[in-house]
């Protein structure tokens, strides 16, 4: 999003009015003196002197902490540009031009850099301009799309790199001061104030995720600061802003980060295999649309993977018959806790780890059937 700022610039007409009203001016003036040597009087106020200015003393101890705040985290708060490939209506040809920026940060000295999935989706090719102004080309080193998260590779030294701290989102509480740093409008290392408002907040990715343990905040977030820290008084990195609620959608004081424990524990992931793993089954699965066409309500295996979890332990894929009947699994609960859309499966499986086995509440035709299942590792 763009924010339109009106300059002032100077034109023709505007130097034509410029010498007229200089010109009055001066007549002005000779009046005015000419009014002053014929009554021998003036009327003229005292100019204010510098000693009429009103001084303060040191910055509080409040203010000196933010200054030195911004002061450290800055350096490695980064713009990230997502370009893409547009037709300029010639065959064949085509125009490469920014369709977005947003914010990210330092993650470590070797040049990766830590943003929001949704600010690099459907790019082709990134930039990533650094506090100093410099600009450099980016790769992608992983995304994970559920979790809104990714990691690009910029060949900076390491004498331009500058990580943040990071710190943990665990015993955060309402009413910690946080502070935000990023670009928002294109308006480069802004820094905005606040606390947290909430936590515990769930919101979606743009996968249609559930994110869990999602902070919520006062600290003015809008447009363009995605991507970029959260951080706490001591300037440790304790959340990656990530989305606002707003009618307009500009900021409207409800801001939400990604929790740093979701970011320590799926960041080193992707930089080391480009993905993120996490428990799973091993089955396709029909539309949430789909069951309810069919007056189902639970999640209905449509396939089962060759040496999955849900293979092994004995699910069927949906089958249907000439005679246009279905056979087919429906899962309607997962250690007991009830499942009515596939959503409510992928949260459930959020809580397991790799290795775990759950239960599942199987419906087979007319029968409710228990299947243990051990969750293998799958990949985003």
């Amino acid at each position: 999003m763009l924010m339109s700022i009106h300059r002032l610039n100077e034109s023709r007409a505007g130097r034509a009015l410029t010498a007229v009203l200089c010109v009055a001016g001066l007549a002005g003036l000779s009046v005015w003196r000419l009014a002053e040597s014929s009554s021998g009087q003036s009327n003229a106020r005292p100019s204010r002197t510098a000693s009429d200015v009103a001084l303060r003393d040191d910055l509080d101890v409040d203010e000196r902490s933010t200054i030195a705040l911004f002061k450290r985290a800055s350096p490695a708060v980064v713009n990230v540009t997502n370009m893409a490939f547009v037709s300029n209506g010639f065959r064949m040809s085509a125009t490469e031009v920014p369709q977005g920026t947003g914010s990210g940060f330092i993650w470590d000295d070797r040049g990766n850099v830590v943003t929001n999935f949704h600010v690099i989706n459907n790019g082709t090719k990134f930039k990533v301009t650094l506090s100093d102004r410099s600009e450099w080309d980016a790769s992608v080193v992983g995304r994970a799309p559920n979790q809104d998260l990714a990691v690009l590779h910029i060949e900076a030294p390491r004498s331009r790199l500058s990580p943040l701290a990071v710190g943990t989102s665990s015993g955060l509480a309402v009413g910690q001061k946080v502070f935000a740093i990023g670009n928002p409008f294109g308006l480069d290392q802004t820094l905005t104030t606040g606390i947290i408002s909430g936590l515990g907040r769930e919101i979606r990715s743009e996968s249609d995720h559930k994110i869990s343990e999602v902070i919520q905040t006062d600290a003015a977030i809008n447009p363009g600061n995605s991507g970029g820290p959260l951080l706490d008084s001591a300037g440790r990195l304790i959340g990656i802003n990530t989305a606002i609620v707003s009618p307009s959608g500009a900021y409207a004081g409800i801001g939400f980060a990604v929790p740093v424990d979701n970011v320590a524990r799926i960041i080193p992931q992707l930089i080391s295999h480009g993905l993120v793993t996490r428990p799973g089954l091993g089955i396709n699965y029909v539309s949430n649309y789909q069951a309810q066409q069919l007056g189902l309500k639970g999640v209905i295996v449509a396939d089962v993977v060759a040496g999955g979890a849900a293979k092994e332990a004995g699910l069927h894929p949906a089958l249907k018959y000439d005679d246009g009947s279905l056979e087919l699994d429906l899962i309607v609960s997962l250690d007991g806790k009830p499942i009515e859309k596939v959503e409510d499966l992928f949260d459930l499986l959020d809580q397991r780890s790799i290795g775990d086995v759950v239960t599942l509440g199987v419906r087979r035709g007319s029968k409710l059937l228990s299947f243990p299942v051990k969750l293998r590792e799958i990949t985003d």
